[in-house]
């Protein structure tokens, strides 16, 4: 069975700037700053909120005094309002840091495949659903209202990127692909020139990951999951301190490209950006040989946290089901 009708058929399947003058007064003369800040970035939780609790737990274990946790989209299953009430549940149940960043990610966007919760008609999409309404369900739930936002962990600024359309009501040949408008694309650039200038490297959470960097990109299922993603490469690859997380695929933290540096021609970086893998809550797929993926299947719960201080970013994969730590690597910046 296809993974995603696999997944859909289960059912289980206004930014916020940081204020400048905030952030820097963080950064002394020489662009440095005080003890390494730490957070966790997780993504995919899609339902399995059992797993989510149990990361959750593990994280307040490993990483009690946590600046934040970045959560790389698809929340919910199908983005029924009642699944974000459940996510809140329990998230307000488990101990987690206070602050907390949600990007967007295409289950979000799963309502109108079912004519109720109990009934998937895909057969009748959108089931009287409107684009609108999905938007204004997370918006409601992120309390904001754009998909794209800019939060501080400890003074790293956090920047959510996500889509502004469900491509499918706009041509009926698409599903999930990634739409940007300008506005999001000029806020990008001016947010990460401004933190270059101050020297900070800066974290992107993206639910949907960019082709030929991490771990599945490289194959079919992951090739075109943006519309514009020549124009977003572009922007990210000008600056060597930027690093992209982002979830979508559920590949395994084990595998060898879970971390990689991209570099885009024409952007006079030549040492690229960091791309990482942030696995997922969910389930976890690998390669299966032919040109898809397969499911891991039994338990599965991966996760990340990243470790920021003014020398290097340090960023460990972790099992949160057996509460172990898979691997890590550091990488040097360029203040």
């Amino acid at each position: 069975m296809d993974r995603r009708v696999f997944m859909t058929a289960a059912g289980a399947t206004a930014a916020a700037a940081l204020v400048p003058g905030e952030a820097a007064a963080q950064v002394d003369a020489q662009g440095m700053w005080g003890p390494a800040v730490r957070f966790n970035i997780i993504s995919d939780i899609q339902g399995d909120l059992a797993d989510f609790g149990r990361a959750l737990d593990d994280l307040a274990a490993i990483n009690p005094g946590s600046a934040g946790l970045g959560i790389a989209g698809d929340i919910t299953p199908r983005g029924y309002d009642f699944e974000y009430a459940q996510v809140r549940q329990t998230l307000d149940r488990h101990p987690h840091p206070r602050k907390v960043a949600w990007a967007i990610g295409n289950h979000e966007f799963y309502v109108p495949k079912w004519r109720d919760p109990d009934t998937l008609a895909q057969e009748t999409w959108p089931n009287g659903t409107t684009e609108d309404s999905l938007f204004r369900s997370f918006y409601n739930f992120a309390a904001r209202n754009t998909v794209y936002s800019e939060t501080s962990f400890g003074g790293i600024p956090v920047l959510c990127l996500g889509t502004e359309r469900y491509a499918k009501y706009h041509d009926p040949k698409l599903w999930d692909e990634v739409w940007i408008s300008d506005q999001q694309f000029t806020w990008l650039e001016q947010r990460l020139r401004y933190w270059a200038t101050w020297r900070k490297p800066v974290m992107v959470l993206t639910h949907h990951p960019l082709p030929n960097t991490v771990s599945g990109t490289h194959n079919k299922l992951y090739r075109s999951d943006y519309l514009q993603a020549d124009r977003l490469l572009s922007i990210l690859g000008r600056y060597r301190d930027v690093f992209l997380f982002s979830g979508h695929t559920h590949w395994d933290l084990n595998l060898s490209d879970w971390v990689v540096r991209r570099v885009v021609p024409g952007t006079g970086n030549l040492e690229g950006f960091t791309v990482v893998n942030t696995a997922a809550v969910q389930v976890g797929w690998v390669d299966d040989g032919k040109g898809g993926e397969v499911s891991l299947g039994g338990a599965f719960n991966q996760g990340l946290q990243v470790e920021v201080s003014n020398r290097s970013v340090v960023i460990k994969a972790r099992d949160f089901t057996t509460r172990t730590w898979l691997k890590q690597i550091t990488v040097p910046l360029h203040l």
